[in-house]
């Protein structure tokens, strides 16, 4: 059984990491709000990118004379995986939720004989999959530096993937990120940005018709390579709120369990307190009698 004094400096331990995870709760608080307006924001832009960029492949006609990052390349061998993690823990499932479904993914490209490539953007999906999937990660990416991801960062990861996919190094590109929803609630996601995945609800507007100025070639060179570095930047946007969200929820539920332990503890001290007093009364009572 702890001493009086272990009790005592654990209980100040506990009450010491409780004031860090309830600091910890209110900036998470206060970033999450901006973070959600940012992820919020850049939602309707991505989305008609989205869009424009599926009516464009429901259009064409001639596939032979498409670009290839509308169509790719036809074949379906090497698989590209960007998966998009933090590069600060405490914060619940948000790493592993992402890792998790990524690696159900690469399980199963494996098992059908594919090629797998892995870039990892944040330290923490990278000492993650680093354990079984080593060999597959061509480069690891960190902006642990940066005070705040602007869209510089999205078009250098989007530089990198239009580059290895320009030297025919994949066929497919799949980012994975987490989806905010709200603060309890964040939903791993796979997207395929590389060729773009024609959804099975998606249905094609036939009313649009597409005018191009000066030339359409000229206009899709510099479209589709700016759309993977959007949807790139979606994904940090909404990995942002959802690290916050889920940093909340974590230390929430750390500073609860914090006081539980402390309120467990102190009755612990205070049973072993009594106890001590006790049997030090039983032995001046015994002593004075036997006098």
């Amino acid at each position: 059984m702890p001493s009086l004094d272990d009790l005592r400096k654990r209980i100040v331990s506990v009450k010491s990491t409780q004031k860090i995870t309830k600091a910890m709760k209110m900036v998470a608080a206060a970033k999450l709000r901006k973070a959600q307006e940012n992820a919020e924001k850049g939602r309707p832009y991505s989305e008609k990118m989205q869009n424009i960029i599926l009516n464009l492949t429901e259009s064409i006609s001639d596939p032979q004379n498409a670009p290839k990052l509308l169509i790719g390349t036809g074949k379906d061998q090497i698989h590209l995986c960007v998966v998009m993690t933090s590069d600060r823990g405490l914060c619940g499932g948000f790493n592993s939720n992402i890792c998790r479904l990524a690696k159900k993914y690469f399980e199963k490209i494996l098992k059908e004989g594919k090629n797998l490539k892995i870039i990892t953007v944040g330290s923490k999906g990278h000492d993650q999959l680093k354990r079984e999937y080593r060999k597959y990660i061509i480069k690891k990416l960190s902006f642990k530096n940066k005070k705040k991801i602007s869209f510089v960062e999205a078009d250098e990861v989007g530089k990198i993937i239009l580059d290895l996919f320009d030297k025919n190094e994949f066929d497919k590109c799949i980012l994975f990120f987490n989806n905010f929803k709200n603060i309890m609630t964040q939903i791993p996601e796979a997207q395929q940005i590389i060729p773009t995945e024609v959804k099975k609800d998606f249905k094609k507007n036939e009313e649009i018709f597409y005018e191009f100025e000066p030339d359409e070639d000229e206009i899709l060179e510099d479209l589709l390579p700016k759309n993977i570095s959007t949807q790139v930047f979606k994904a940090f946007l909404e990995n942002s709120a959802s690290e916050q969200g889920s940093r909340m929820t974590a230390m929430d539920s750390a500073t609860r369990n914090a006081g539980d332990l402390v309120n467990k503890l102190t009755i612990n001290y205070n049973r072993s307190r009594q106890a001590v007093i006790t049997k030090e009364l039983i032995e001046i009572i015994s002593g004075a009698e036997s006098l």
